[in-house]
């Protein structure tokens, strides 16, 4: 059982950390790099006067061909964190067999993005993806807030989904909304260095890129876990 859960994460992390990266490259690394030429102040958003002509087209500098250590090193970053993961998936799927939850490859898909909406989505309603340069709270702060909600949705949402009374349900939802009761640490005004636009999109492309690789992750993971465990 315990070669299955290591392999089966295994093989699940490298297959969402590779696609994750992919999807990256495509949707995400684009507006990153243009994000830092508005953090080193190649670009500015706005004019210095009302008679001004436009300062910043739109669109990166360079392409992705620049820095390729970089972008190796972030591939690598997504195989591991989203091995990591799959650890976690594939040992909650099988303790939920153990008390009588039988897990499929379709059923992985909720997982998936169960994990998706504890890790991602929940943190980013306070704290929201940041392009690169943009002023946030004290990053202390932030970490402590960001981890207490993943475990609070997570914990919320395992309430929610195994609970078996309507008592269980209501305390995952209080678990769910806690985090957000108490707010997130934010800032006293708003500090504009990159465009609205750019970090618009790039919220947006961040979490749907990070919610296609938890669901690769969650169905990939428990096809590999079902087809390794014993017969019964």
């Amino acid at each position: 059982m315990t070669k299955n859960l290591f392999a089966s994460a295994l093989f699940a992390g490298v297959a969402a950390g590779l696609a994750a990266a992919l999807l990256q490259f495509w949707l995400v690394i684009p507006l990153v790099l243009e994000g830092e030429l508005f953090e080193t102040g190649t670009r500015v958003h706005f004019a210095a006067s009302l008679d001004a002509p436009v300062q910043s087209p739109a669109g990166p500098a360079e392409g992705l061909t620049q820095d390729v250590s970089r972008h190796v090193l972030t591939s690598a970053f997504n195989i591991v964190a989203y091995t990591a993961f799959a650890l976690i998936l594939v040992a909650g799927m099988a303790l939920a067999e153990r008390l009588g939850h039988p897990v499929t490859a379709r059923q992985g898909l909720v997982w998936g993005l169960s994990g998706f909406i504890a890790m991602q989505l929940a943190p980013a309603v306070g704290l929201p993806p940041e392009l690169p340069g943009m002023v946030a709270a004290e990053i202390g702060a932030r970490q402590v807030w960001w981890l207490a909600t993943a475990l609070a949705t997570a914990i919320g949402l395992g309430l929610i989904a195994f609970g078996n009374n309507t008592a269980l349900a209501v305390v995952g939802v209080l678990a769910i909304a806690m985090p957000h009761i108490v707010g997130a640490p934010h800032l006293d005004t708003y500090f504009g260095i990159a465009p609205p636009e750019l970090s618009a999109s790039f919220v947006a492309h961040s979490l749907g890129v990070a919610a296609a690789s938890w669901a690769i992750l969650g169905f990939i993971a428990a096809w590999s876990w079902t087809r390794g465990r014993p017969a019964e």
